[in-house]
C-alpha cells in the first residue's frame, strides 16, 4: 500500500487523486493520508510575512521525514528549490497550462483608474502595478474556492488566479482574461511528487508516471530562481517550454512596486538546455539583478 500524503484542499485533493489514479494504472494499492499546512491554517498574514520556507509543504515534508506518509504531493510552484535533507521531488505529472488569469468580480461593470485587484503573490502584484500603476493591489488568501468568494464580496474588480487549478476544478467559465503578458511562477500548472531519497523501490514505480519533458522544464525554471536566491514568495518569474527541438526561455525578476523589471530570454536547442536557467539568472544578477534582491530581501 502507498500512502500518499495531500493537503486537505479540493485543489490538493484533486492532484492527489491524479498520481493515485496513475499508480494504480501500474498495479498499485494506494490511499490518500490528509495533513494540513501551516499556511491553510493562516489565511490572513500575506505569505511573504510569514517568514517561513515552504509554508504549504512543511508538514507534509515533516509526515514524509516520519515515515507517516510514502509520497507527498505539492503544486510544485509551492515547493522550495532547497529541499529538507533526505527528501527529493522524484516525478512530475505532465504539465497544465501555466498561465495565470484575471478572474472578474461578479459585480464588474467597467475598470476605474484607481481600481483593486486581489493576490496573495508578490509576483503578480509586481507585474499587475507594472502595466496598471494607479491600481491597488489587496492581500487575498485561501483555497480557490474561498478567494472567489472573497472576491466575489469585496469592491475589487478583479484577482488573480493560476489557470490551471481553475481549469482542474472546472471554474474557468466565470468572466475572465487569460494574462498572457504575465510571467508565471517557476514550476506554476506543474504537480510534485516528493519521497525519501532512501526509498529506491518507489523511486523506480515513480519512474514510471514522470513526465520527462515537464520534468526538465521544471528543472530549468527552478535552477533559475534557486540561483537567484528567490524563495517561493520572491518576485521572480520564468517559463520554459520544449518546442521542435528548441528550449524556449523566459525568465523576470521584478521591484516589488513593479517599477523596475530585468528579463532573459533565449532560445537554445533541447540537447544544451540543462544549464539555461542557471545561465539566465546570472545575465538578470548581471545587469542589476544582484542589487535588485538586496532590495527586495530588505523590503520584506
Amino acid at each position: 500500500m502507498i500512502r500518499i500524503g495531500t493537503r486537505k484542499s479540493e485543489l490538493a485533493l484533486w492532484q492527489a487523486n491524479k498520481v493515485k489514479a496513475a499508480l494504480e494504472l501500474q498495479g498499485h494499492r494506494c490511499q490518500l493520508v490528509l495533513i494540513e499546512s501551516n499556511g491553510d491554517q493562516d489565511l490572513n498574514q500575506p505569505l511573504y510575512a510569514m517568514g517561513i520556507q515552504g509554508i504549504f509543504t512543511k508538514n507534509l515534508d515533516t509526515a514524509l521525514l516520519n515515515k507517516k506518509i510514502d509520497l507527498a504531493i505539492h503544486s510544485l510552484k509551492d515547493v522550495p528549490t532547497l529541499l529538507p535533507k533526505g527528501i527529493q521531488i522524484k516525478a512530475v505529472l505532465s504539465r497544465g497550462n501555466p498561465m495565470d488569469v484575471l478572474v472578474y468580480n461578479t459585480s464588474f461593470n467597467a475598470w476605474e483608474t484607481d481600481a483593486s485587484i486581489g493576490t496573495g503573490s508578490l509576483r503578480r502584484k509586481a507585474q499587475w502595478l507594472r502595466k496598471h500603476p494607479n491600481h491597488k493591489v489587496e492581500n487575498l488568501r485561501g483555497n480557490l474556492q474561498k478567494r472567489l468568494e472573497k472576491l466575489n464580496n469585496s469592491e475589487w474588480s478583479g484577482a488573480v488566479f493560476a489557470q490551471a487549478g481553475l481549469e482542474r476544478l472546472d471554474l474557468l467559465k466565470i468572466n475572465h482574461d487569460v494574462l498572457d503578458w504575465m510571467l508565471p511562477a517557476p514550476s506554476q500548472g506543474i504537480v510534485g511528487i516528493a519521497c525519501l531519497e532512501t526509498n529506491k523501490a518507489l523511486q523506480e514505480v515513480l519512474e514510471k508516471i514522470n513526465c520527462t519533458k515537464t520534468a526538465k522544464c521544471a528543472y530549468i525554471e527552478r535552477s533559475f530562481l534557486n540561483t537567484l536566491e528567490g524563495g517561493c514568495t520572491a518576485p521572480i518569474g520564468a517559463y520554459a517550454y520544449f518546442k521542435n527541438d528548441k528550449l524556449y526561455f523566459k525568465g523576470g525578476l521584478f521591484s516589488l512596486d513593479g517599477t523596475i523589471a530585468i528579463f532573459h530570454e533565449e532560445v537554445t536547442s533541447s540537447d544544451q538546455s540543462e544549464e539555461t536557467g542557471i545561465r539566465a539568472a546570472h545575465e538578470i544578477l548581471n545587469k542589476g539583478g544582484k542589487e535588485l534582491m538586496h532590495q527586495i530581501k530588505s523590503q520584506l
